[in-house]
């Protein structure tokens, strides 16, 4: 693992460590209503049940959750499939690259990755959908932006949709929804990005909890958009965020997260 990339996660278990001992008041029941849980990749241990499948939506789709966050990625023949790596290594241990082959030779090598038009089909109007654009090659734009628009033909956007990236230039590519479609994903570079949000009317901000500040955060309600943050692992961690304003809360640990809020609604309307 790349040592930049280990510090950050260990300085991110740390925040999370103290975040989860801080106690936190139950926020009003407004702000717990505009409660939007989004499970990242769907609920996996990539183990038993992998991220991006059809089996991890399925598990907070039963619970529930608000929404799912998912990756595509092109295939040879333009084909847009749920994944989030260029190649099937870190899942699959293959060293099967995505844009380089066809949809067929992909279902040879692995049944387990959905296409778009898959989970679109199966999910779409029931949770709402973070669709992740990767940074890649787009060969066909043209065409590949036609393929985009056919398979969201059916949903409305901001209502059933949005698109994340964290290179918002590849929004570009996309010219059939609204800029309030558009989410950037921020990792260190969240001025930049929120500053790009506002600028060009976007439908808010993503990024992690600790980078999100309240300023920036009121700067987007402001302008009336939305702010997701990630990735929550803890009660006390969901009660900062709703708190705060938050209305997007990204996490790994969808199930815990929905049980928790299912926990609280529960308490504010009982008698």
């Amino acid at each position: 693992m790349n040592i930049d990339i280990w510090l950050e996660k260990q300085i991110i278990q740390l925040f999370d460590f103290v975040y989860e001992k801080i106690p936190q008041p139950v926020p009003d029941t407004k702000r717990l209503e505009a409660c939007k849980i989004i499970s990242h990749r769907g609920e996996h241990d990539n183990k038993s049940i992998f991220e991006n499948t059809m089996a991890a939506f399925d598990r907070v789709h039963e619970a529930g959750v608000w929404g799912i966050e998912l990756d595509i990625r092109w295939t040879k023949d333009l084909i847009p499939v749920v994944f989030h790596d260029a190649a099937l290594k870190r899942v699959f241990g293959s060293d099967i690259n995505i844009n380089q082959v066809t949809l067929t030779e992909l279902n040879m090598h692995c049944r387990l990755i959905p296409t778009l038009s898959e989970v679109i089909q199966k999910y779409g109007k029931t949770m709402h959908l973070m669709v992740e654009i990767k940074k890649e090659a787009y060969p066909d734009p043209a065409r590949q932006n036609n393929v985009l628009k056919d398979l969201f033909c059916g949903l409305a956007p901001q209502d059933d949709f949005h698109f994340l990236s964290l290179r918002p230039e590849m929004f570009e590519l996309i010219d059939f929804v609204p800029p309030s479609a558009f989410v950037p994903s921020a990792r260190l570079n969240v001025k930049q990005l929120s500053d790009t949000a506002l600028k060009r009317n976007y439908g808010g901000i993503a990024g992690h909890y600790l980078l999100i500040n309240d300023t920036l955060l009121n700067k987007h309600h402001m302008q009336k958009q939305g702010v997701g943050t990630g990735y929550i692992c803890s009660r006390n961690c969901l009660l900062r965020e709703l708190n705060r304003g938050v209305e997007w809360i990204f996490t790994n640990h969808a199930l815990q997260i929905q049980a928790i809020w299912d926990g609280l609604m529960r308490r504010r309307s009982a008698p």
